[in-house]
């Protein structure tokens, strides 16, 4: 039973700072979340622990825990590196996946687009996380895995504006990363590294112009603002 609220502590924390139910920087009190789990606080500082390995919060020594911050650091360091880190992600993707990971693509895939045709925001949000999180499970690679985990965080946060469409435009652009997803399944199971590839940089420029109205007032590029490179510049120097 105790591990069965553990564990439903832990997800519902994801999926609050995931979805922004929870804003960047906003304090996480132990005391009041023991009550309302029935658990005592060493579990919820062990879930504190997990989720700050994970990238998901921030404690702080004296002060507590809080939500991981959103600063003009953050920012530019995701810009900078989020494309790279995809690319390298699907080619390994390709490489090591196994049949069992491309089933649970699949699957995921299926809520993914039900959640979109649902208009159902916080699914998509999530269906989205973990269809990308099953991406870096594929690559196998220890060292990425934890990087890819940390800029998904962010890129939920920043990006949660996508997947709530207020015109005909940005619907237009949902179904276009629905379609983008089937692509990826697609390239998968015909081993093809490049086409993954040049479907991250159609997927990423597809979401990026959201991400930068989230952080950027209206008229202001975002690029001018952290001072990092372009998606293309990017692109062309891979």
């Amino acid at each position: 039973m105790a591990k069965t609220v553990k564990s439903s502590l832990y997800e519902d924390l994801k999926r609050q700072i995931l979805t922004m139910e929870l804003d960047p920087d906003t304090d996480l009190d132990e005391m009041s979340l023991s009550e309302r789990y029935g658990l005592s606080r060493t579990p919820v500082r062990d879930i504190f622990r997990r989720l700050a390995g994970e990238g998901y919060i921030d404690i702080r020594e004296n002060r507590g825990a809080r939500v991981i911050p959103m600063n003009h650091t953050t920012l530019r360091n995701f810009f900078q590196v989020a494309p790279m880190v995809y690319a390298a992600i699907g080619r390994l993707a390709v490489q090591n996946f196994k049949p069992a990971q491309l089933v649970d693509l699949r699957e995921t895939q299926e809520r993914f687009r039900k959640a979109s045709g649902d208009q159902d925001a916080l699914g998509m949000v999530l269906q989205n996380n973990r269809f990308h999180e099953i991406f870096g499970e594929m690559s196998a690679n220890a060292y990425l895995q934890p990087s890819l985990g940390r800029l998904l965080i962010d890129h939920a946060r920043i990006g949660h504006t996508f997947f709530r469409p207020r015109s005909e435009d940005m619907k237009r652009r949902l179904q276009l990363a629905v379609e983008h997803h089937d692509g990826f399944i697609e390239a998968l199971g015909s081993h093809d590294e490049n086409a993954v590839v040049d479907l991250v940089f159609e997927h990423w420029e597809l979401s990026r112009e959201n991400m930068e109205m989230f952080i950027a007032p209206h008229g202001i590029k975002s690029d001018a603002i952290l001072g990092g490179p372009t998606t293309q510049s990017l692109e062309k120097s891979s």
